[in-house]
């Protein structure tokens, strides 16, 4: 049986801020098992499958972001 983590707990694995999870959640690059919540909110559940393809998005250090224009 796999062991699930909060989007905390994996951010934390991760080495980013929970937000980051959050921002590739909504770019589709990532999608956990999530329990639906009332409002139309789900719950992540995160394996250790999908905290390691949470890292292997995750932009080395000292790695410029794209700009925003």
């Amino acid at each position: 049986m796999p062991k699930y983590y909060s989007t905390r707990q994996a951010a934390a694995k991760v080495g980013v801020h929970f937000l980051t999870l959050h921002r590739y959640l909504q770019d589709g690059k990532i999608k956990p098992k999530g329990i639906p919540l009332p409002g139309g909110k789900n719950l992540w559940q995160w394996t250790d499958a999908d905290i390691a393809k949470a890292k292997s998005l995750k932009l080395p250090k000292g790695r410029p972001r794209k700009s925003k224009d």
